[in-house]
């Protein structure tokens, strides 16, 4: 006989409370039925054990190391040496292999017992403090640029999510999700990352919320961790790690001697549940309830992001192009570029979303898309690191158009030309 309760609505309290429970102690939300499962062959990072498209949620596994006997937990995203990347299930990125040029501290240095990250006890120069709670303040109208905000995460002395072991010239991005032996609190994120949904330190399973976004021409998906600047860092719920503002090279997203690659917003694209059309900073802002704390209970948050309500950045370079010397500029690490569309584009409804990285050099050639200001559209020298995940239907290939100008050349102000 089925239990009876005096209150109609006491076994949802209850279920609630629950649900509360087991994401307070770490323990990540497995997929409920109907929720949409990402195959695993649309994924770069094949270690991944699952990506949810329903919740926007990836499942990746956790690696414990420590820093000055606390414990802290990473995962692994992307390394700069191809037979390891292979063997480890991340994604190839052989300009990590430049992140320190010019900023030795850019890569952080470890201690292990194996020469292979995640294979043996690891010790960190640095770690994060998670204890700050995220703040963003809208802006009036769309609510893009952000009034202020504070990030809810903080890099300490000597941390970088770019780790070598020891002398070694082999770059992992292995950035750190939480800290402490727990209970670890996936609510308010006070020992985790703001986008750790879940944790499993004896299963060692991460749950992170991922991004939606674009790349030649294709939707994908990508994580995000850090950014160089404080606000930035509160719009991608990360870690602000001011060091990464000093990597090679600002405006040269295929400089032999650089780790960024370029990635494109925008401060006035169209705002809608969706997109496309919708994109941009006010479109993420509004959409997508960027100022709200993103965890398994926030359903709002997660129904707006599955109908598109990210901010669908754009994307210079995927691991899956065909040109094997352009998808080898792949890089985790993102030199942002932030378009304003012109008065007369917008008037006349053409700021929509734009999928292909050239695509947006051509509209800024004419002088349609602009950087603030309306100066010619260049790099913020704003830092992002973003290890791209899978696409959603087809792996891109190749640019949809020619690029507007020849990229390769370093602004003259660019270390790289010292």
């Amino acid at each position: 006989m089925a239990a009876s309760f005096p209150h109609p609505w006491l076994p949802r309290v209850i279920a609630a409370l629950a649900l509360v429970l087991l994401l307070s102690a770490g323990i990540p939300t497995a997929a409920q039925e109907g929720d949409e499962i990402l195959p695993p062959n649309q994924l770069t990072i094949t270690s991944t054990l699952e990506v949810n498209l329903t919740k926007s949620v990836a499942t990746l596994p956790l690696h414990r190391g420590t820093f000055e006997g606390v414990s802290v937990w990473y995962v692994i995203t992307d390394v700069s040496d191809a037979a390891l990347a292979e063997e480890l299930g991340v994604n190839f990125a052989p300009r990590l292999a430049n992140v320190s040029n010019g900023c030795p501290g850019c890569v952080q240095q470890v201690e292990s017992s194996d020469p292979v990250l995640g294979r043996g006890e690891v010790a960190f120069a640095g770690t994060v403090d998670f204890s700050p709670e995220r703040i963003l303040v809208p802006g009036p109208g769309v609510g893009f640029p952000p009034m202020g905000g504070q990030p809810g995460a903080m890099a300490g002395m000597g941390y970088s999510p770019f780790v070598r072991i020891g002398p070694s010239d082999i770059v992992f991005h292995a950035p750190i999700v939480a800290t402490g032996d727990g209970p670890f609190d996936v609510i308010e994120h006070t020992n985790t990352h703001d986008r750790l949904m879940g944790i499993d330190s004896d299963a060692l399973t991460a749950g992170l919320l991922f991004v939606r976004a674009f790349s030649h021409g294709e939707d994908i998906f990508y994580l995000t961790f850090d950014a160089s600047t404080p606000l930035q860092a509160v719009q991608e719920r990360g870690t602000f790690t001011p060091v990464l503002g000093q990597t090679p090279f600002a405006n040269a997203s295929d400089h032999p001697d650089g780790a960024r690659s370029a990635i494109f917003t925008f401060t006035n694209g169209q705002i809608g549940p969706t997109s496309p059309p919708a994109q941009g900073g006010g479109h993420v802002i509004m959409d997508g309830l960027l100022a709200e704390t993103a965890n398994l209970e926030n359903t709002p948050l997660l129904e707006a992001l599955r109908e598109g309500g990210d901010a669908h950045n754009v994307l210079d370079s995927f691991p899956t192009l065909d040109d094997p010397d352009l998808a080898a500029l792949y890089s985790p690490l993102w030199d942002l570029r932030v378009g304003v569309w012109s008065e007369d584009a917008i008037v006349a409804g053409e700021n929509v979303a734009q999928t292909d990285a050239n695509a947006i050099r051509q509209l800024a050639a004419d002088g349609t898309v602009t950087s603030p200001g309306g100066v010619p559209l260049g790099s913020a020298n704003i830092v992002i690191t973003c290890p791209v995940l899978g696409f959603a239907d087809q792996a891109p290939a190749a640019p949809r158009v020619a690029p507007a100008v020849p990229q390769g050349v370093p602004p003259v102000d660019d270390p790289a030309t010292s």
